[in-house]
């Protein structure tokens, strides 16, 4: 045998037969693919990575030990769900799965929500009992009293239920009071926001308004499961509950159900209508009560009076005739009255011999004169010598200052033959103060003459002045001076 070979160059390449196909094409195919055989799933996990977008769709992931499965809820389906999801709340999604092309990734797309059975519902509950608890919100030493019978009294549940009819209808038959009804949604997607709102803003009511503020509030809803309860298991609303500043009666389900709600209110009613037997008392009862109090009052005070009659009897027979007593009184009277005159009178007799007594006793007015005069005339004396001496001493004084006011004296000076000139306005010390003229007056020791100024010019400038004098005569003559 001889080899054989054969060589076709124009034979395709390996695969050359599959069609080409783009990256779109294939993201699409595998989209169909995958959602074709997972229309409808359900997807047990734990939710990470929670988060809401500001459209409004949920992004998450469910995972377990050994996989994580990307997860989105839309807008439309967000507001359904029964839950609200959190990180770390085991779940079971239903749903289809789908892929996103954009990051060749599959995902589901999740149409309901729930937790994965009860036991994990429990374990999330009891988490956040336990979390409030720790913040005090749940203290005994917070709770309100209730008022005894309530004027307006605010419910919050939902309009179309059995439970605002059972709440009127038994506040009708124990005791009719105005009911203000703020309706909510008490279950479902945006039920917890819409109590917890419904809360705050009965609070926020003034009293007085054109709405009355409710002075009790009744937070209510019928039985469910605890998926149908969970909205009273939220923060937001244990929060509200807890911050009320009106009383709070929580009656959400049956007697059986505890919701978080229950730990925060004031007061916790197994029933709705349980909590309005609780808000009102029974009128009748209330009037069968006054009745009874007005019987026993109206007998106690009849039994007071009859007591109070026997005892004033009782005491009126141990007392005297109160004519004798006034008898004795009287007798006594006109006795001490006699014996208050005699007294006056006795009084003053004493009083007048004491006075005589202590006159007698005393020293006439003219020996204690006499006496004084005594004790004073050495001291008189005394007191006329040295006044004598003190005399003799201001007179020797006197004398000498009168010497030296002699000695300083300027007439001393007119007997050695000197005189002073005195013009119209008193002395002239100066010839510049005499002018041609001038009426003088000379005085000398013995007397004073008349004089006046003549020649030279005034100020005392020239030739020296020529006066004519008159010489006065002496004060005791009389005879008229002569001319100088």
């Amino acid at each position: 045998m001889s080899d054989f070979s054969y060589s076709d160059n124009n034979a395709p390449p390996p695969g050359g037969n599959q069609p080409e196909m783009t990256v779109s094409e294939l993201s699409l195919a595998l989209k169909r693919v995958v959602e074709g055989s997972f229309e409808q799933v359900r997807v047990r996990g734990e939710i990470s990575g929670f988060k809401r977008a500001g459209s409004g769709h949920l992004y998450m992931a469910l995972k377990d030990e050994n996989a994580v499965l990307d997860a989105v809820c839309w807008r439309g389906v967000a507001g359904r769900l029964a839950l609200r999801p959190e990180d770390g709340m085991e779940v079971v999604a239903t749903g289809r799965l789908t892929t996103y092309p954009a990051r060749s990734r599959y995902q589901i797309v999740i149409e309901s929500l729930e937790l994965a059975g009860e036991g994990a519902l429990l374990k999330l509950l009891e988490d956040r009992r336990r979390k409030l608890a720790a913040e005090g919100l749940f203290d005994e030493a917070g709770k309100q009293p209730l008022p005894f019978l309530p004027e307006v009294i605010g419910v919050v549940t939902s309009p179309t239920g059995a439970v605002i009819r059972d709440i009127l209808h038994r506040l009708a038959d124990r005791f009719p009071r105005r009911v203000l009804l703020w309706p909510v949604l008490v279950q479902g997607e945006g039920a917890a926001e819409q109590v917890a709102a419904a809360i705050a803003g009965l609070n926020r009511l003034t009293p007085g308004g054109a709405v009355p503020r409710p002075d009790l509030l009744i937070v209510a809803r019928g039985g469910g499961s605890l998926e149908d309860l969970w909205a009273f298991n939220e923060e937001v609303v244990v929060r509200a509950a807890a911050a009320s500043e009106i009383p709070l009666i929580s009656a959400v389900g049956h007697e059986t159900d505890t919701t978080l709600i229950d730990f925060a209110s004031d007061r916790r009613a197994p029933t709705p209508t349980a909590a309005a037997e609780i808000a009102v008392p029974v009128r009748a009862d209330l009037l069968a009560d006054v009745m009874d109090y007005a019987r026993r009052m109206v007998a106690g005070a009849g039994r007071l009076v009859e007591e109070r009659r026997v005892r004033v009897e009782g005491l009126g027979r141990g007392l005297p005739d109160p004519a004798r007593l006034l008898e004795d009184k009287a007798q006594r009277l006109d006795d001490r009255a006699e014996r208050l005159a005699n007294a006056a009178v006795n009084a003053i007799a004493r009083r007048r011999a004491d006075l005589a007594e202590w006159g007698a006793r005393l020293p006439h007015p003219r020996q204690q004169m006499r006496l004084a005069a005594q004790q004073l005339a050495p001291e008189g004396r005394r007191l006329e010598a040295a006044w004598r001496r003190f005399a003799e001493v201001l007179a020797g004084e006197l004398e000498s200052l009168g010497r030296v006011l002699e000695s300083t004296s300027y007439r001393t000076v007119l007997k050695r033959g000197f005189a002073v000139v005195h013009g119209p306005e008193g002395p002239i010390p100066r010839a510049a103060g005499l002018a041609p003229g001038m009426a003088l007056d000379l005085e000398f020791a013995d007397g004073r003459a008349r004089a006046s100024a003549e020649g030279g010019t005034p100020g005392g400038s020239g030739a020296k002045p020529k006066s004519k004098t008159r010489r006065a005569s002496s004060p005791d003559d009389g005879s008229q001076g002569t001319l100088l």
